[in-house]
């Protein structure tokens, strides 16, 4: 079960709709980095018969299989800090980040 928090689900929906078209946001990891793993976000345009659709907080997520194991139990949520902001993920399969904060271990 993947959750995204209010602040989060409003951010995908105004970028969509500033966007002008799509599903919604594709979640998922790839291969990369120091410590193994980067979480990944794309817009969906057309989703894939093998795509998980989680409908959360008024937004759609799209999550595929080799993700999703990756991804369970993770929460969504958006910040800002200063005049940083951006997507922020608390994924309790984490084992390990890299000390720079792109990657991480499971």
């Amino acid at each position: 079960m993947i959750t995204i928090t209010e602040r989060a689900a409003n951010k995908v929906k105004q970028v969509i709709q500033r966007r002008g078209h799509g599903e919604g946001i594709r979640l998922g990891v790839r291969t990369t980095g120091c410590s193994g793993m980067a979480y990944v976000l794309e817009y969906v345009d057309c989703p894939t018969p093998e795509d998980q659709c989680i409908e959360c907080q008024g937004c759609r997520l799209f999550v595929d299989p080799k993700s999703s194991v990756y991804l369970n139990g993770l929460t969504v949520d958006y910040v800002r800090q200063g005049l940083n902001e951006g997507f922020e993920f608390n994924n309790p399969n984490e084992r390990d980040r890299c000390g720079c904060g792109e990657s991480f271990r499971v």
